[in-house]
């Protein structure tokens, strides 16, 4: 029998107040996963989710890792089982001086757009999380149990490179084992366009040190004659790309598939603006591969990107030195079958092979993941995208997704699970920066989403 939809949804909408008042809760827990002063705020994260899951029915614990501890739960003993996935786990707040307020002090704010939720964690994840958690709740409050069978699995170490995950979900494969897989750590096209992402970049990350002499010089006495190391760092960079904003790094194409034809009008019929786009963070000209769409070019072409670099002097006023090091982060995006670990090797053999005589070069892995691709055969993406269409202005669409989260490929890896990436967070939500928000609309529509979706999914 198939449980009844409406009163689901008159119950998420009465009792938004409530959800919102929790979800404000966990913000105020200081779960930052990278930085080890914050273990016992992971920690006590981690217990708050248990004891809220446990208070809808679930059966939830709390597991050890070597690092910040996974929860998991699970309810119902029948139908069409689904786990869904999120992290509880936040970025740091740096630079503190730029939020408004205090970033674990989260309040609901009247905006010009409407209402928000303001905070760390409060897009990323933790709003998101919690809007499955309140379909959940809405369900079992209002028919006494859920529509199927579910799991819940929440992470501690996401903004910390997951270094348990992997490992965990091979210990524990049996149990993780799903029908199909939910992540919302996602967001909406636009502010009134659900999407279900079917294709995630890759991640590669570099960090390069160049040492030329044992201690920074005076530029008078040594300029000319000596080497500098900041200008062989400028250099490596500058080759990086070539005229038309190609990577040149060798056979870094292997493995870059084409945009089919379908995909292609798919996309173009969603109108994106890049003048728009861009001029939102005061730029107004596209920059990258020439001859490419721009949603392409976010969505489905690999780049290289410079995160960050460091040399000599940089304080206030000015000194006139020759460094002896130069840093820099640099970040590679990756799409279809390009092999992150061969392209690792072919990057630092192009950059060893610049590196003057004189000088020394350094690496430093951060992270390697490869390009997820979820195929849309399985017939829940169907009826999640019905599921969606029903609650938003606009109908549903299936899009590409620029940034990278490796959950999505482990679910396939490891567990051979199809997963759906859907979540209801906007571009301006500011994640990873300074005062972060959530829109209040889309909590609680988010909500409404999820009730609706694991309605569809627990249809025959």
């Amino acid at each position: 029998m198939t449980l009844a939809l409406d009163p689901v949804l008159a119950k998420i909408d009465a009792d938004l107040d409530a959800a919102t008042a929790r979800l404000l809760d966990l913000l105020r827990i200081q779960s930052i996963s990278t930085d080890p002063a914050y273990k016992d705020q992971c920690d006590a994260a981690a217990n708050w989710l248990v004891d809220d899951l446990a208070t809808i029915g679930f059966d939830a614990s709390k597991r050890p890792t070597p690092g910040h501890p996974m929860v998991m739960a699970h309810t119902g003993d029948s139908g069409a089982h689904v786990l869904f996935y999120g992290h509880y786990d936040v970025q740091p707040v740096d630079p503190l001086d730029l939020w408004d307020n205090d970033p674990f002090d989260p309040q609901v704010e009247d905006t010009a757009k409407g209402k928000v939720i303001r905070g760390r964690g409060s897009s990323d994840d933790k709003g998101q999380l919690m809007t499955f958690v309140e379909a959940c709740r809405a369900w079992k409050a209002v028919h006494g149990t859920l529509p199927g069978k579910i799991s819940i699995f929440f992470e501690g170490e996401e903004e910390s490179g997951s270094p348990s995950l992997v490992p965990f979900m091979k210990d524990n494969a049996e149990e993780l084992t799903a029908d199909v897989a939910l992540i919302c750590d996602t967001g909406l096209y636009g502010d009134s366009t659900p999407a279900i992402i079917t294709q995630l970049r890759g991640l590669l990350g570099e960090e390069i040190t160049i040492t030329g002499p044992k201690l920074d010089l005076h530029s008078g006495m040594y300029g000319g004659l000596a080497m500098n190391p900041a200008r062989v760092l400028a250099k490596v960079i500058a080759s990086l790309h070539d005229e038309n904003g190609a990577v040149t790094v060798p056979d870094f194409y292997d493995g870059v598939p084409e945009l089919s034809n379908e995909l292609a009008a798919s996309w173009d019929d969603l109108k994106f603006d890049e003048k728009e786009f861009l001029g939102e963070v005061g730029l107004s000209i596209p920059a990258g591969e020439k001859g490419r769409r721009p949603l392409e070019m976010i969505w489905s072409r690999p780049t290289c990107e410079v995160n960050g670099m460091t040399s000599g002097y940089t304080g206030d006023g000015f000194k006139t030195v020759l460094p002896s090091k130069a840093s820099a982060k640099i970040s590679f995006r990756l799409v279809g079958t390009q092999d992150p670990h061969k392209i690792r090797e072919a990057f630092r053999k192009m950059v060893t092979d610049m590196i003057p005589a004189d000088c020394q070069v350094e690496f430093h892995a951060h992270g390697a993941s490869a390009a997820g691709q979820m195929s849309t055969e399985n017939p829940a993406f169907a009826k999640a995208a019905n599921a969606l269409s029903d609650e938003w202005p606009n109908a549903a669409a299936y899009v590409g997704c620029g940034g990278s989260i490796p959950i999505a490929g482990h679910f396939k890896r490891v567990l051979d699970m199809d997963a759906m990436l859907i979540g209801f967070g906007k571009d301006d939500d500011a994640i990873h920066s300074p005062n972060e928000k959530y829109d209040l609309s889309s909590f609680h529509k988010g909500i409404r989403s999820w009730a609706r979706i694991l309605h569809a999914l627990s249809k025959d």
